[in-house]
């Protein structure tokens, strides 16, 4: 059902001339499915309090509300042509009225983590780009048809429109930062395993696919049974309480991404996620005291992009790298006891400058770097790194690494990803650090790295030597003596007949 309206909306919006991209394509489907969710989720509430004899007041004026607006419906439950607003009409309200009063919740919510500063925090930042209001209703006629009100209903259109943002890396003006693919994520997640009541951070939280899948793992830990027994263990009140309000925590810097993100935070079912539009590197490093600190961190933070040289002044290493200035961070606001898993280009673990120097110093000698997973090209379609995943805990200096190289037997891309599949022997030997032919221990403590500048490179001693293939010319000389040898085995046949 959503997969087709998705399809179609797409089409629709192709035709528009403010919509050029994926990018808008999926912004502008964004806001008109939130909307439509909203819907559903406030009769959901209604139903809820009705059943309890409580009365429920919408947050939504009725004048604005989904099926007064939207697609107000006849006696037979059908769309009132009379009643529904289209083209120039349309835009003019959406424009007009609409943006406007959703923008007013900011100011007008009780605090910063209700659902009602949320809406006014995404239509403060998002605008109206349909530029044609019959191809806008078009678009609302295609999303009125989709129902958020079944778990299975809602968990097939927060996995779709997870699909719509991955589309967005093949869109240009760098869509692919705001996508890490989803089987990588869900292995991280496992692998550092937090818990309920633990605050978990993504300082480059783009579209909360980190924050999103650990929601996901938390509301439904399985309890400690057999193997294959698939009963899980419900949370209570106050466990789900802790996961609506007190456990999820980003900042983002891009407006577009801080609006999906949080979108998607709230579509995948946490009302008012505590995301931040923000430039997480512009807060110096000095003010962060323990009540900023953070259980967890989950990141994927941005490479290569060149910070200016005041951001730079916020940190001790110097560097206009932002994956290292999001590395020293990430330590700094991690508590103590603290578990990160953090993706980040392989190059960190051998480049000689000084700052990555200095970094690796500073990570060896303040936590302990317990796993490095060393992942092949291709990984994240469309990007030329190479990428590994640190695993640390804080608190402690690192005594030994567990390194992990993922060697598959087919190349990743686009049509071929990467799935969980593929990382299941990872997960598997990581709980016990073994080593295989794909994965191998250091021992810190033993060697003298400070004389090897820290360097951590992933150099595999237990993967086998491959044959290496000859050179063309080698084959070609091969054959030729052959092909003498024969000759001359024939002329010897012949003279002796």
């Amino acid at each position: 059902m959503f997969e087709q309206t998705f399809k179609n909306i797409d089409d629709i919006l192709h035709k528009d001339a403010g919509c050029g991209s994926e990018l808008d394509y999926v912004e502008q489907t964004s806001w008109i499915l939130f909307l439509k969710y909203l819907d559903d989720l406030e009769k959901d509430k209604a139903t809820a309090a009705e059943l309890t004899g409580k009365i429920y007041t919408p947050i939504i004026e009725t004048a604005y509300q989904w099926n007064v607006w939207a697609t107000p419906k006849d006696n037979e439950g059908k769309l009132d042509h009379h009643k529904a607003l289209t083209g120039d009409d349309l835009a003019d309200f959406v424009n007009i009225q609409l943006f406007p009063y959703l923008k007013k919740f900011k100011t007008s919510a009780e605090s910063a983590d209700t659902l009602e500063y949320k809406i006014g925090e995404i239509f403060s930042e998002l605008k109206n780009r349909v530029q044609s209001g019959y191809n806008l209703r078009e678009v609302i006629n295609r999303i009125d048809e989709l129902r958020f009100r079944t778990h299975a209903e809602k968990h097939e259109m927060s996995h779709l429109y997870e699909d719509k943002i991955k589309n967005m890396g093949n869109a240009g003006r760098n869509g692919g930062e705001y996508y890490t693919p989803r089987p990588l994520i869900k292995t991280i997640v496992k692998v550092v395993a937090p818990e309920i009541g633990q605050k978990i951070y993504d300082g480059a939280v783009g579209s909360a696919g980190f924050l999103v899948e650990a929601f996901e793992y938390l509301k439904s830990p399985t309890l400690n049974l057999p193997e294959g027994d698939g009963r899980r263990k419900e949370l209570s009140t106050k466990d789900w309480a802790t996961l609506q309000k007190n456990t999820f925590y980003g900042k983002e810097k891009k407006s577009l991404a801080y609006i999906i993100g949080t979108m998607n935070m709230i579509l995948h079912g946490v009302e008012a996620p505590n995301i931040v539009h923000t430039n997480t590197l512009a807060e110096n490093l000095a003010d962060i005291q323990e009540k900023d600190r953070y259980d967890v961190i989950l990141a994927n933070p941005p490479f290569g992009g060149k910070e200016r040289a005041e951001v730079q002044q916020n940190f001790p290493i110097k560097t206009g790298e932002t994956a290292s200035l999001f590395l020293q961070h990430f330590i700094k606001i991690l508590k103590a006891g603290g578990k990160a898993g953090i993706v980040i280009k392989n190059t960190f673990l051998s480049n000689t400058d000084n700052a990555s120097v200095s970094l690796r110093k500073l990570l060896l000698e303040n936590c302990n770097l317990h796993t490095v997973l060393d992942l092949p090209a291709g990984t994240f379609t469309g990007a030329g790194v190479k990428t590994v995943v640190l695993f640390f805990e804080k608190g402690a200096p690192t005594q030994k690494v567990w390194f992990y190289q993922l060697n598959l037997e087919r190349n990743l891309g686009k049509t071929n990803a990467l799935s969980e599949k593929d990382l299941a022997d990872f997960v598997e030997l990581q709980k016990t650090k073994t080593e295989s032919e794909n994965s191998w221990s250091i021992d810190v403590q033993t060697q003298d790295l400070a004389s090897q500048q820290y360097d951590l490179s992933a150099k595999n001693p237990n993967k086998k030597e491959e044959t290496a293939l000859r050179q063309p010319q080698e084959i070609l000389a091969a054959m030729k003596a052959l092909d003498d040898e024969s000759a001359e085995i024939l002329n010897s046949i012949l003279e002796l007949i």
